[in-house]
This record gives C-alpha cells, sequence and structure tokens, in this order.
C-alpha cells in the first residue's frame, strides 16, 4: 500500500431512510360495500450500519464517499399490508475504527471485531395503517400516520492501527529501515526527519508459520503530546499496539535522555501507555567495535535499570533473529 493510499481519518455524513406512510385503505370486495379499514402500516426506513472488515486496513474506499444514505420505507397498502423496509445500508471499516459526533466530539461506539456491526443511524418508524385506528364510535376512519422521518448526522471515522509491535522514536531513527528488513512492507525511506508521514504495516514471518504486526509510526518530537511536529495524528496509533518497541540510534549524544522524553510524551497524551510492554533498541549498533559495546553495556546497564535493551544494526541485519524471539515472547507471554 502506497502512503497516499493510507487513509486515517474521514468525515462522512450518513442519513438513514424516512418510514412509510400507514395506509388509509377500505376494503371493499363484491357484495361487501362498506368492509371497513383495512391499512396496513408503512415499512420502516433503512438503517446505517457501520461493519468491522478484518481485509481492510484504511478508510481510502470511504475518502471521496462523503454522503451515505439508506433506503426511505414502503408506504403501506390495503388488506392489512405492511410496505416494504427501507433498504439498510452497510459501511465495512477496518479494525480500530473509532466513530465520533462531529458537532459534539463525542465518541460513539468502536468497531474492534471481524463481521462487528453497529448501527450508526436508525431509520425512521413506519407510520400505523388506519386498521389500528378502528373504534366503536369510528368505525372507518380515514386517517393514518405519516411515517417517522430517518436521522441525519455528521461523523468523524478515526483509525486506530491495530498492530502487535509498534516502533517508537524520534524522526529520522531509522524505523522505516528496521521494519523494511524485518517484513516484506517497503516504507518510504530517506535521510531527513519525519520521512514517514502515515503509519506503516508490516507482517514479521516468525518460525512454524507463525507470525506478528509491527507498526512503524512517524516520528515522536519533544512536544508532541501538545500537538507539535505531526502530534495528535499519530500518537493515537501508538495506543492499540500491545507492545512497544522504542529505537533509539547509538549516535544519539545521551540514549537514556532520548527514552525519557519519548515516554514522556507518550504518557502525556494517555498514561495507560506505561501499562504497556516495551523494551529499548539501541540502533545502528554497526557502528561500534566490541570494544566500545562493551563500554556502551556498562553504562546502559545502570541506565536501563529494569528496562530490557538490546544492539541490533538493520543495514547489517545484526541482532534481527535475537530481536524477532524477545518480541514473540514479550507478546506471548
Amino acid at each position: 500500500m502506497t502512503e497516499g493510499n493510507f487513509v486515517d481519518y474521514v468525515k462522512i455524513f450518513v442519513s438513514s431512510g424516512k418510514g412509510g406512510k400507514g395506509s388509509t385503505h377500505l376494503h371493499r370486495e363484491k357484495f361487501i360495500e362498506k368492509g371497513g379499514p383495512d391499512g396496513g402500516d408503512g415499512g420502516r426506513g433503512g438503517h446505517v450500519y457501520l461493519v468491522g472488515n478484518k481485509g481492510l486496513w484504511t478508510l481510502f474506499h470511504l475518502k471521496f464517499a462523503r454522503h451515505i444514505k439508506a433506503g426511505s420505507g414502503g408506504d403501506g397498502s390495503g388488506d392489512r399490508s405492511t410496505g416494504a423496509d427501507g433498504d439498510d445500508k452497510f459501511i465495512e471499516v477496518p479494525l480500530g475504527t473509532v466513530v465520533k459526533d462531529k458537532e459534539t466530539g463525542e465518541t460513539l461506539f468502536e468497531i474492534t471485531d471481524d463481521g462487528e456491526k453497529q448501527v450508526l443511524s436508525r431509520g425512521g418508524k413506519g407510520g400505523l395503517g388506519n386498521w389500528h385506528f378502528r373504534s366503536s364510535t369510528n368505525q372507518t376512519p380515514r386517517y393514518s400516520q405519516p411515517g417517522l422521518p430517518g436521522t441525519e448526522m455528521d461523523v468523524i471515522l478515526e483509525l486506530k492501527v491495530l498492530a502487535d509491535v509498534g516502533l517508537v522514536g524520534f524522526p529520522n531513527a531509522g524505523k522505516s529501515t528496521l521494519l523494511s528488513v524485518l517484513t516484506s512492507a517497503k516504507p518510504k525511506i530517506a535521510d531527513y526527519p519525519f520521512t514517514t508521514l502515515k503509519p506503516n504495516l508490516g507482517i514479521v514471518a516468525y518460525r512454524d508459520f507463525q507470525s506478528f504486526v509491527i507498526a512503524d509510526i512517524p516520528g515522536i518530537i519533544e512536544g508532541a503530546a501538545e500537538g507539535k511536529g505531526l502530534g495528535h495524528y499519530f500518537l493515537r496509533h501508538i495506543e492499540r499496539n500491545s507492545t512497544l518497541l522504542f529505537l533509539v540510534p547509538v549516535d544519539t549524544p545521551d540514549i537514556k535522555g532520548e527514552y525519557d522524553i519519548l515516554v514522556n510524551e507518550l504518557t502525556k497524551y494517555n498514561p495507560e501507555m506505561l501499562d504497556k510492554e516495551r523494551m529499548v533498541v539501541i540502533s545502528k549498533c554497526d557502528m561500534l567495535d566490541d570494544d566500545l559495546k562493551a563500554e556502551l553495556k556498562e553504562e546502559l546497564d545502570v541506565s536501563f535499570k529494569g528496562i530490557p535493551y538490546m544492539f541490533i544494526s538493520s543495514v547489517a541485519q545484526q541482532g534481527l533473529t535475537e530481536l524477532k524471539d524477545k518480541l514473540w515472547k514479550m507478546l506471548n507471554d
């Protein structure tokens, strides 16, 4: 999937169908001149549903579908015949889609399971036919109910990427390079900050035909929780990852300091981020010889006390098998 085709935020206008009118029909047949009321009810208006589809990874198919309308219910007719229900509209969305009311900003619901179906907009109820209004004092009512109107609303659909592992790091830390060597994904890679503007997903093939999903999240900068850089635009994607993989280049002046900034930004955005499993990966370690690596390890053993970390090199493909083993263990413990 190209970056331009990854859409994780759309606004759509939905309207359910109007209910059908009840009938004012009076029964007539040979030898029965005044058979009384037999008007049927109107059919209900069509609902608008959201349905989870695990085969979708983006909201791109809704990018240009700004107005979605369900069908109106059919009118009732004689012989107590109920009108047909309006055609329901089903909107398929990827798992991890959050639905918000555009006017209030309130979160209505989330779609997290394949095949999960939620009503977004209910159709109007059909009107009652005149058969319901007969009485001892009014045996031939010549009135019925109109159908109720459908509901209209503007909604926002936000996709929070569902991935097992989220790559977290400063811009230009090498996250896209790591994703490209661990998976068959082909993210954009270049030597400048914010090369990645949209999350990229890749499937890591593991032993015995097992696999897990890893997401390359656009780079975090200090102040991201307040909206700096790409801010809230990408931080929401990290909420869905069960394990966070912090990537810090070995040539960073203060490795622990950079890690602390990343954790602080995630915590300010959502304190529940601290509950996730996490590991630190020191990347670009092909630049170090054994002596420098041993010296650095002594420092990190003190500063990263209790936090698992390891050295890798995406370019030289060093430590990648061990990394996959550790991630698999973290995901399945």
